[in-house]
């Protein structure tokens, strides 16, 4: 009987065929799992490379500003510039008057022929309105350096409304800006 139970323990085989199926079964599992690693790999990397350029796409204008304000800095319109003023020399409006030379520059939009026309034909009021527009400040606002942006919006302002009646200045640059105080 022992001999007829060793018999049946050898002829059921079940150790046999799992040691061949596991070798097999356990590298064909092992290479779909590198398959799937691999494959979601390059999904991702697809993925977030798709992603950074589209968002760069839309955030080329954005500028860093190394202060911590971020400010859109967008490109700046190129003007067509009116030089054709002259230099302007007059007097402060203080108790002891200085004397102000200026050369003032007026931008507008690139190829507008209508701007052009029109300040070439107030130029004396245009002569006028800046003459004016300096004598009625003070040696010190004018020597200011963080009030000449101050003084370009001022002046852009005044001559789109007092002097210009079709058409408007976008920019204004002095070429010149001299305060000479007397002793």
């Amino acid at each position: 009987m022992a001999d007829e139970e060793d018999l049946n323990l050898d002829e059921g085989g079940a150790s046999a065929p799992a040691k061949k199926g596991g070798i097999g079964s356990l590298f064909s599992g092992l290479l779909k799992w590198i398959i799937i690693g691999v494959a979601a790999v390059i999904v991702i990397v697809v993925v977030v490379f798709f992603t950074v350029k589209i968002v760069s796409k839309n955030n080329s204008a954005v500028v860093y500003a190394p202060n911590g304000i971020e400010e859109y800095q967008g490109q700046r319109e190129i003007y067509d510039w009116y030089k054709s003023i002259g230099v302007i020399q007059t007097t402060t409006c203080d108790e002891n008057a200085a004397t102000v030379r200026v050369n003032v520059f007026l931008g507008y939009k690139k190829d507008d022929k209508a701007v052009s026309t029109e300040i070439t034909a107030r130029n004396v009021e245009l002569k006028d309105f800046l003459r004016r527009y300096f004598r009625g400040k003070t040696a010190a606002e004018l020597k200011n350096s963080n009030n000449e942006d101050k003084l370009k919006m001022e002046i852009r302002n005044g001559i789109n409304d007092k002097v210009l009646s079709n058409s408007k200045i976008r920019d204004v640059s002095f070429d010149q800006l001299d305060v000479i105080e007397q002793n």
